[in-house]
């Protein structure tokens, strides 16, 4: 089987030395053993992704010296095969309509923290199936989630392989209830990327290693599905001369920023730990 990995970023802003990281990583790992190279853009939220950046990411890439194989699939064009996902997990029964706010879960003390921060507490798990219809009849604001403990028992036991760690046990219920969709976005990222993953022949996920808790429930989603387990490689995060990760909300210089300032493709290669 091809090695196919790819570089999935959000149009939310400018590239910068993380993303280089993440997309040479793939992209080479794809040249060496002449396999498929994916680019995918994640621009579901269409209130924060924009156009311009999104044209940017391409030229950024392309400017990098990286190329890769086939159209690029845009998420948006796509919200109907992630519908039949959401279908599929509604017939097993393993979704819920929650209609709690941040507000609400952060007031929650009982919340126990996960890797992404405080676990869903479940206030709306049990809630009646006419209640929770009525409500969402009603117009109210409310999201799907997947309810974990369901799910699990009807998956069994998972397991999938990191590079350097060897098999590892799948333990989604770190991640608690996660949300599947929301009434205004019919799809998440846990849905969308292990949807796209799976639909675009992906045999290898490469991506910072801030994403491995997310991986376990990717892997849930893979089994209630009937989807297939890429490999997984998470590499270590890029961080700044003090130590903090280069991200967008952190004021990263982006790409864009370092060429202008007469940097070379060359340069930000070996920067981002990919010396020609």
């Amino acid at each position: 089987m091809p090695l196919v990995t790819r570089f999935a970023p959000s149009p939310t802003g400018y590239l910068h030395l993380g993303h280089a990281c993440s997309a040479l990583d793939g992209w080479s790992r794809a040249r060496r053993a002449g396999g498929r190279f994916l680019l995918r853009i994640e621009d579901i939220d269409r209130t924060r992704c924009r156009p311009e950046f999104e044209a940017a990411i391409v030229e950024d890439l392309a400017w990098l010296g990286l190329d890769w194989d086939g159209p690029v699939r845009r998420q948006s064009d796509h919200f109907d095969d992630y519908r039949a996902a959401i279908a599929r997990l509604q017939t097993l029964g393993v979704l819920y309509a929650c209609f709690c706010t941040r507000r609400d879960i952060a007031a929650a003390q009982s919340a126990p923290h996960g890797p992404e921060g405080p676990l869903y507490p479940g206030t709306c798990r049990h809630l009646p199936p006419e209640t929770a219809s009525a409500r969402m009849e009603a117009g109210e604001p409310y999201a799907l989630r997947l309810d974990v403990a369901k799910a699990m028992a009807l998956a069994g036991a998972l397991t999938f392989d990191e590079e350097g760690s060897g098999r590892l046990t799948a333990h989604p219920e770190h991640l608690g209830d996660v949300v599947l969709a929301r009434r205004e976005i019919p799809c998440s990222y846990h849905l969308c990327v292990t949807v796209d993953d799976a639909l675009q022949g992906v045999t290898l996920v490469t991506r910072a290693e801030d994403l491995l808790p997310a991986t376990h429930i990717h892997r849930l989603l893979q089994a209630l599905l009937g989807l297939p387990t890429p490999h997984y490689a998470h590499h270590k995060l890029l961080t700044d001369a003090q130590g903090v990760r280069l991200a967008k909300r952190a004021g990263a210089p982006s790409l864009r920023s370092l060429r202008e300032s007469g940097t070379s493709p060359a340069e930000v290669r070996e920067l981002a730990g990919f010396p020609s």
